[in-house]
């Protein structure tokens, strides 16, 4: 082996010792932080939902988060015919009460052949700001089959209305996977989640490094000055060491996430919470955890800095026999640290 050859594996073995070392850093601080503080508990239960449930032959997946428009509730979703949604066009629902929905047909086809979002668009997401409703969403150009691998990025359409029509930007994507190998969101990101803070737009969203599993998803946060964009990736990415479903909500004056089954143990299954929206510590565990959860958070827009728990919410819902589907969570919180002054 050459000299050169040596030099060049040291540097590679150094940069994932440090990777290591950072993201292990990063887990034992939530941990360190959680055991100073009483942890509370958060129980889900779940229910059927009519109009957007369970239906043979007919996959619904990836909820977006939801938002009252004139006394009416709003959702957007995947759906398609194969269980993983790489199929997908972006459809909505509506519903007065949150339990009985009617779909009110597709909002977003999928883009031209050959382009970003050609294959699918997927795991949409909604902002309302400057009186217009901007749908965030997933595209990829690969179709789905054997040895797939997406190579997703996230675009914006805007529409006047809720119900459309929605025409997309012409600086999409919106965000894309970093050009960096060793930054985490390297090889696809996916998932936008929006608040807004401070007159500003934050958009959380889910990354994964090139070379990584779908297990080792982490969590990033972007910025922009205007609905539209630019967003600028926060330098210091990614914010939590896990995740791969994105739920975020204001609470007091602060941002509090959603942990699901993906990333280390020790924030797996929690509620994290944060004064700044960049650093996390963990405030509940939660029992029955529900999958790429979107919920109806009525503060996430408004900067009133009165937050609280989420109450209910979307979800994806399996049986045995169907494709994936919408289902409805509800949340009890025990033990809440949402009103604890030293938080």
């Amino acid at each position: 082996m050459d000299s050169l050859t040596k030099k060049l594996n040291f540097m590679k073995r150094t940069s994932i010792e440090l990777s290591f070392a950072a993201a292990l850093f990063a887990v034992t601080s939530l941990a360190a932080v959680a055991e100073d503080r009483p942890i509370g508990t958060v129980t889900i239960s779940y229910s059927d939902l009519s109009g957007i449930g369970a239906e043979e032959g007919v996959m619904r997946r990836d909820p977006s988060d939801i938002v009252k428009v004139d006394g009416i509730y709003y959702v957007w979703y995947s759906k398609g015919k194969i269980s993983p949604g790489y199929d997908a066009t972006i459809w909505c629902a509506t519903s007065s009460d949150g339990h009985k929905w009617t779909e009110k047909g597709m909002a977003l086809a999928k883009g031209e052949a050959g382009t970003w979002e050609g294959a699918s668009v997927f795991t949409p997401n909604i902002l309302v700001a400057e009186d217009r409703y901007w749908l965030f969403y997933t595209g990829t150009s690969r179709t789905f089959g054997k040895g797939f691998n997406p190579d997703s990025k996230i675009g914006i359409a805007v529409s006047d209305s809720p119900d459309g029509p929605w025409e997309r930007l012409a600086t999409n994507p919106a965000l894309r996977n970093s050009d960096n190998a060793d930054d985490f969101d390297s090889h696809l990101i996916d998932d936008a989640c929006l608040l807004v803070r401070d007159g500003r737009y934050w958009f959380y969203y889910k990354g994964r490094q090139l070379g990584k599993s779908p297990a080792q998803t982490q969590m990033g946060v972007a910025i922009a000055d205007k609905p539209e964009g630019p967003y600028v990736k926060y330098e210091n990415n990614p914010v939590i060491p896990g995740n791969h479903e994105v739920m975020v909500w204001p609470q007091d004056s602060g941002v509090a996430a959603m942990i699901g089954t993906t990333g280390p143990k020790p924030i797996t299954r929690s509620i994290l919470y944060s004064d700044d929206g960049f650093h996390f510590s963990k405030t509940h565990n939660i029992i029955a955890v529900p999958t790429a959860a979107g919920a109806y958070r009525p503060e996430a827009f408004t900067q009133s800095g009165k937050g609280k728990h989420i109450e209910w919410g979307v979800h994806i819902g399996k049986q045995k026999g169907f494709l994936p589907f919408v289902e409805r969570f509800d949340v009890k919180v025990e033990e809440s640290l949402s009103d604890s002054p030293d938080r």
